[in-house]
C-alpha cells in the first residue's frame, strides 16, 4: 500500500518508520529546510533524534505529489493543525481515505477530530483514528505496541487494521470512533493532573486513585456524547491513560510534573518543545462537560491551575476536601 504520513513530528516520523516495513511510505514536512536535512541525515533530529530514517522512506515537502499518489493518508498533525491540512487534502485527494492521529478537542468549537473531518472533507471518505497508548520514541524502536483504528465504517476499520498491523505494531479494530476521541482528549488532562501529583510528592496510592477517578470522567463524558462503555474499558481508554500518567516520556505528565513545582505554564511549553494536547484540551473539555452538566472535578482543577493561576498546591486541596459519594454515582 501506498501511505502518505502528513507531518513530520515525533509521531509521524515514527509512524512512517514503523509503516515503512511492509508499505511504500511518503513522509511529508511542512518545513523544506527540515525535509532537507532529514534526506540528508536519515535522522529527523529536531524531532526524533537517535532514530534512523529507513532508506526506503521517502521524504517530501510537496503537498500534493505526498498526499495525491497515496492509496491511505495519515494525518499526524498536532490537533491545532488538522482543519488546515484537511484544506490541501480536500483539493489533492479529496476521495482518498484518511486517518488521523492527533487528540483532543478543537479549541473554540469543542469539535472532536472526526466531526472537523467530515466537515472538511464530507461524509462519504473512509476515515478513521488511530489512538491507544503509544510513545512515538518507543514505536519508533520497534518496541512492542498495541493501539486502535476507530473507524465509523466497520469494514474499513478492519481491513485497514489488518494493513498497518505487523508482529511489533499491532493494531486493533474498533467501531466506537466517539469513545475513542474522547478518551484520547481527556486522558491528556488526566495526565496533567498525575504529573502535578507526582511532583507534590502524594505517592503511588495517590496516582492509582487519580487515574482511576480520572477514567471514570472520561467515562461520564463519553457516554454522554454516544460512546461506548467497553471502548472506556480498551486500549484507546485505559490503556492510553495508564501509559500516559505513568510514563516518563509523556509530555503531558511532564507539564504537571513542572506545574507542582510552581513554573509558569509558558516557560513550561517553551521548554518542552513539543504539543502537549492537554493544555489545550482541559479548558475546552470543561466547557464542553459544562455545557453537558457532566461533573468532572479534575478536569476543571487541572483548567484552573492552567488558566486561573490557581497554585497546583491549592487546586489539589480543594479536590481533596470534596465531600465523600457513591463510587459509582
Amino acid at each position: 500500500m501506498k501511505i502518505a504520513v502528513l507531518g513530520a513530528g515525533a509521531w509521524g516520523t515514527a509512524l512512517a518508520i514503523a509503516f515503512a516495513r511492509r508499505h511504500e511510505v511518503t513522509l511529508w514536512a511542512r518545513d523544506a529546510g527540515q525535509a532537507a536535512a532529514m534526506r540528508a541525515t536519515r535522522e529527523n533530529a529536531r524531532y526524533l533524534p537517535g532514530s534512523p530514517l529507513p532508506e526506503a522512506l521517502c521524504i517530501e515537502d510537496d503537498f500534493a505529489a505526498a498526499a495525491g499518489a497515496s492509496e491511505l493518508n495519515v494525518i499526524a498533525t498536532p490537533l491545532a493543525g488538522l482543519r488546515g491540512t484537511l484544506h490541501p487534502l480536500r483539493a489533492t485527494a479529496p476521495a482518498t481515505p484518511v486517518i488521523w492521529v492527533c487528540k483532543g478537542l478543537e479549541a473554540g468549537s469543542q469539535m472532536l477530530p472526526h466531526q472537523i473531518v467530515a466537515g472538511e472533507l464530507g461524509e462519504g471518505v473512509p476515515c478513521g483514528a488511530l489512538t491507544g497508548p503509544s510513545f512515538a520514541e518507543e514505536v519508533a524502536k520497534g518496541l512492542p505496541t498495541a493501539i486502535t483504528l476507530a473507524a465509523a465504517d466497520g469494514a474499513f476499520a478492519e481491513a485497514t487494521a489488518q494493513a498497518l498491523h505487523n508482529s511489533r505494531l499491532r493494531v486493533y479494530a474498533n467501531h466506537d470512533v466517539v469513545g475513542a476521541e474522547v478518551a484520547g482528549a481527556v486522558k491528556n488532562v488526566m495526565a496533567i493532573a498525575a504529573g502535578i501529583s507526582d511532583g507534590m510528592g502524594f505517592g503511588l496510592n495517590a496516582r492509582a486513585a487519580l487515574i482511576t477517578r480520572g477514567l471514570a470522567e472520561i467515562t461520564r463524558l463519553g457516554l454522554a456524547l454516544g460512546g461506548k462503555r467497553e471502548t472506556f474499558m480498551g486500549l484507546a481508554g485505559m490503556g492510553d491513560l495508564i501509559l500516559t500518567c505513568t510514563g516518563d516520556l509523556s509530555r503531558n505528565r511532564r507539564v504537571g510534573l513542572a506545574l507542582a513545582k510552581g513554573q509558569p505554564l509558558d516557560q513550561i511549553l517553551r521548554e518542552l518543545g513539543h504539543t502537549a494536547e492537554g493544555v489545550s484540551s482541559a479548558r475546552e473539555v470543561a466547557v464542553l462537560a459544562g455545557r453537558l452538566g457532566i461533573e468532572m472535578p479534575i478536569t476543571e482543577a487541572v483548567r484552573s491551575v492552567l488558566y486561573d493561576g490557581v497554585p497546583a498546591s491549592e487546586a489539589v486541596e480543594q479536590l481533596l476536601g470534596r465531600d465523600p459519594k457513591l463510587e459509582n454515582a
